[in-house]
């Protein structure tokens, strides 16, 4: 992109970060393995024949207005998927954690919504039926929380997504405070099992925590700011350090070291097994009844419980209608029938029964300021390198580049001024729109300024744009050895111009860094991202327009 334009630049640069991602991912398949200071080499000799362009920088004033908070960076509710549909005009819609309202093994809950939708139940003399929605529990209590949407009914995995809407001041009713038995487990390859025992004793939430502290073990979990597991995971590890004040200075510190020996915080629960699938962690955390439907894991790994059950809750609210919360608890005692729960059991629930709870339930604002502790000690103290890549080509022309734009400017409220950030956009050229710097005030003016000025036009050179990123990072690196380096990318499409995802593939596994990649709208694009991103252990996610702020801030929480 041109000097003038160093928005589009911005774009580009996120866009062959992405790829970048997907890349790497491949590169640890690949035959052929160089060095890191191989890697740096041939990597010198693609940027100087790139020779992207320096951007004028520009700054704009930054404004400090909270979205995650009035819900203007939520995807439209009607953009997500219904698992089942009402049949009747009077009807309530209940949104299930995904475990129970997918499909295949994770479809009891679809089962029990159509068995309730043929059955003919009424009130107050009308036909009535329940409409379902699979959402993540996560993203269900920040529609709840900000009011831009609330739904009739919410059964989170476990019950401190309830918790902490009740500490958002929501006015809660339970229905059921358990609809279907579930426990979290940590699972370990058999053979490390084994060896986990004769070496600790015991695997438990305990040993596990102190030989992970010790760099001995190392164990994945997902982003506590989504997941269920990843939550359970978070609280119970503080717990660990103080039982009595998981948000102690003792805890903190403690699980800064423990974060210490943790090479990622997975997006997803599917990055995290691909991880475990390649030997790159020992052990990781997942849920019993998935664990029950999965041949091959049950096969090769042993479950360990810890921490809080999930007990999948029932709750509706006090502003919903007396006839739909009728409804709730009607569709409820259906579940909780003999039948209901036999046909659970089918889809892997109500394992482990006899397993409690290892510690007391937490006041749902503990919870909250234990998402924030993890937020700000995930990194363990070290500072975060990181470079936008965002794709700029003609084809993110409109909506798709309107909503890069929103979700890199949004992002900068969850970006620590401590990290070093830059942004680098791409078409058939690359620009470099903003250096690296420290993300103080006057560089995220000028990184805001770098986004809107940002416009599309040109072909895809994605892997042009990751290579600049990671040149730009290396150079960084040279002045904080113990930082953490980071490259997104933003695209929409497959590379059409510059080096292919195969003549850089070795310089990003020779690197070392994880490319996190995002593709916007486009499935052609989605393999190579994926490949990209399989490279170095990052995550690779599939946004449409409505919801790419949302995701961003999510992987944001996760990796930054």
């Amino acid at each position: 992109m041109k000097k003038g334009f160093p928005i589009i630049g911005f774009i580009i640069a996120a866009v062959i970060v992405f790829g970048g991602l997907a890349v790497t991912r491949n590169i640890g398949k690949s035959d052929r393995e160089i060095s890191t200071e191989t890697a740096e080499k041939k990597l010198n000799k693609m940027v100087s024949k790139i020779r992207p362009y320096e951007g004028t920088p520009v700054k704009s004033a930054v404004e400090y207005t909270n979205t995650a908070d009035d819900g203007t960076e939520l995807p439209e509710i009607d953009d997500s998927s219904i698992s089942v549909k009402a049949v009747t005009k009077l009807y309530a819609e209940i949104d299930s954690s995904p475990e129970k309202a997918g499909s295949g093994p994770d479809g009891w809950l679809v089962d029990m919504a159509n068995q309730f939708n043929s059955a003919g139940y009424e009130v107050n003399g009308q036909k009535v039926s329940i409409q379902l929605r699979n959402l993540s529990s996560g993203l269900v209590m920040d529609y709840i929380r900000t009011g831009k949407y609330v739904p009739d009914g919410f059964t989170p995995s476990n019950s401190m997504w309830v918790s902490m809407l009740e500490a958002y001041g929501v006015d809660t009713v339970m229905v059921s405070p358990r609809m279907v038995g579930n426990t979290a487990v940590i699972l370990m390859e058999n053979k490390k099992y084994k060896e986990f025992v004769e070496k600790y004793g015991a695997v438990d939430l305990k040993s596990v925590v102190e030989a992970t502290e010790a760099g001995e073990f190392t164990i994945g979990y997902t982003n506590p700011f989504v997941s269920s597991v990843g939550l359970n995971f978070l609280v119970s590890t503080l717990q660990r350090y103080d039982g009595k004040n998981p948000l102690s200075a003792e805890a903190a510190d403690g699980f800064s070291k423990f974060q210490n020996n943790i090479p990622f915080v997975a997006f997803n629960t599917i990055q995290m097994r691909e991880a475990a699938k390649r030997g790159t962690l020992d052990g990781f955390v997942f849920e019993m009844q998935s664990y029950n439907n999965d041949s091959s894991l049950k096969r090769n790994y042993t479950a360990t419980p810890f921490g809080y059950r999930h007990d999948n809750p029932l709750i509706t609210f006090g502003t919903v209608s007396p006839e739909k919360q009728e409804i709730v608890r009607l569709f409820a005692q259906l579940c909780d029938s003999d039948a209901g729960q036999k046909l659970a059991t089918e889809y892997g629930f109500n394992d482990l029964e006899s397993y409690k709870n290892e510690q007391a339930d937490l006041d749902g604002n503990v919870l909250r300021e234990a998402q924030q502790l993890y937020k700000e000690s995930k990194d363990a103290g070290k500072e975060v390198i990181a470079v936008f890549v965002a794709d700029v080509s003609g084809s993110m022309d409109g909506a798709p580049l309107n909503s890069l734009k929103q979700s890199l400017i949004n992002s900068i409220q969850y970006i620590s001024p401590g990290n070093y950030i830059g942004l680098v956009s791409y078409s058939d050229d690359v620009t470099i729109e903003v250096p690296i710097r420290q993300f103080d005030l006057e560089q995220q003016a000028y990184f805001k300024g770098g986004v809107e000025g940002l416009y599309a036009s040109g072909t895809t050179a994605t892997y042009d744009a990751t290579a600049v990123a990671l040149s730009m990072i290396n150079e960084e690196m040279k002045n904080h050895e113990n930082a953490k380096p980071i490259v997104f990318v933003l695209s929409d499409g497959l590379q059409n111009s510059g080096y292919s995802l195969g003549e850089v593939k070795d310089v990003v596994k020779g690197m070392k860094v994880p490319i996190y990649t995002i593709n916007y709208n486009d499935s052609g694009a989605a393999q190579s991202l994926q490949s990209l991103s399989d490279i170095n252990e990052a995550a690779s996610i599939n946004a449409n327009s409505d919801d790419v702020v949302y995701q961003l801030k999510n992987l944001l929480n996760a990796s930054m």
